[in-house]
């Protein structure tokens, strides 16, 4: 037992994903092995780098103990704003680069709030949710604007040669890799984690604990609108209402792959469990012929098991830290 939980406390994602590979078989005997087909393994990984970014994004801010569900509006606000600008004449690139800077303005706004009136990151990026909606709609004057024909989607939207990867799944390995180095190799990551679990002990050590925190504030605001991108590119068009509800499926996914609310645990390999089980369930109940409407129930279901179980354990681990020193 004891052995059991130090693994699952070093590595809280490895329940996800035993979760995932149980689910997937019992899906790929229910569809008549449709699900690991090459057709459907494609039109899985071709939406998955879109929800992905965002928990990862997500994750990030849960690690540091913020939250932010303004990341479904920020997901519509980047391609609506690049969109504009694009009709304005301005280049592609810098048109994303402006977009993306929108992002970490919206970031900046939702961390420098919280923090300078000691809001909760809830309340604060609750807010932020409305505000950025409804500039999306107002920026598109009530019709989703045209993007010009002559743009390279290829560099986000082609599939790569005969596989089932486009190539925004290249993309969110490379921004996945990123950011799990970012976490895991350098002193910055050490601070979102001291600063997620010992807030009062990381300022005490000289953390810059404000700083960090509205850093992954705009990281996950960046993300959030890079994963837009990525959506309307292969839509081919910009739509107000995209990304309504992802922000709490975003959530469900980082707290599914072991991240902690109480913040400091977690990791991007466990974002990417909770979104594949999230998909494989949306995409498994439809193949199983099973009403499309228990996949909220299915998603409640593991958030709430997800959390109980991270509360359990983190109980027993005290326990036995406790027995061990007696």
């Amino acid at each position: 037992m004891k052995r059991f939980l130090k693994i699952y406390l070093d590595k809280p994602e490895l329940a996800g994903l035993a979760l995932l590979i149980v689910l997937v078989l019992v899906f790929q005997a229910k569809s008549n092995g449709i699900l690991l087909s090459f057709e459907n393994i494609r039109s899985v990984m071709g939406l998955l780098p879109e929800m992905a970014l965002v928990a990862i994004g997500v994750t990030l801010l849960m690690i540091c103990g913020e939250f932010d569900l303004s990341v479904g509006s920020v997901f519509a606000l980047m391609p609506m704003s690049m969109a504009v600008i694009l009709n304005s004449g301005v280049p592609f690139t810098a048109a994303v680069l402006l977009g993306l800077m929108i992002c970490g303005a919206v970031g900046f706004i939702n961390g420098y709030v919280t923090l300078r009136f000691s809001i909760p990151s809830f309340i604060t990026t609750l807010g932020m949710l409305f505000i950025a909606r409804s500039l999306t709609i107002v920026i598109s004057g009530g019709f989703p604007p045209l993007l010009p024909p002559d743009l390279p989607t290829w560099l986000f939207t082609d599939y790569i040669g005969g596989s089932p990867f486009r190539m925004s799944f290249l993309w969110f390995v490379v921004i996945a890799a990123l950011v799990a180095a970012l976490l895991s190799l350098t002193n910055f990551g050490n601070w979102i984690r001291a600063t997620g679990g010992f807030n009062e002990a990381a300022a005490s050590m000289g953390i810059p604990v404000k700083r960090v925190k509205i850093a992954c504030f705009m990281l996950c605001s960046v993300l959030a609108g890079f994963a837009g991108l990525l959506q309307v590119l292969r839509l081919g068009s910009p739509l107000p209402s995209i990304g309504e509800g992802l922000e709490l499926q975003a959530v469900a996914a980082a707290v599914i792959g072991g991240t902690a609310l109480a913040g400091g645990i977690g990791t991007v390999f466990g974002a990417i469990v909770g979104t594949l089980l999230i998909r494989t369930i949306d995409n498994g109940l439809v193949l199983s012929r099973v009403d499309a409407n228990w996949f909220k129930f299915a998603i409640g279901v593991l958030t709430m098991f997800a959390v109980i179980a991270n509360a359990w354990m983190g109980k027993m681990s005290r326990k036995i830290k406790v027995e061990a020193h007696k």
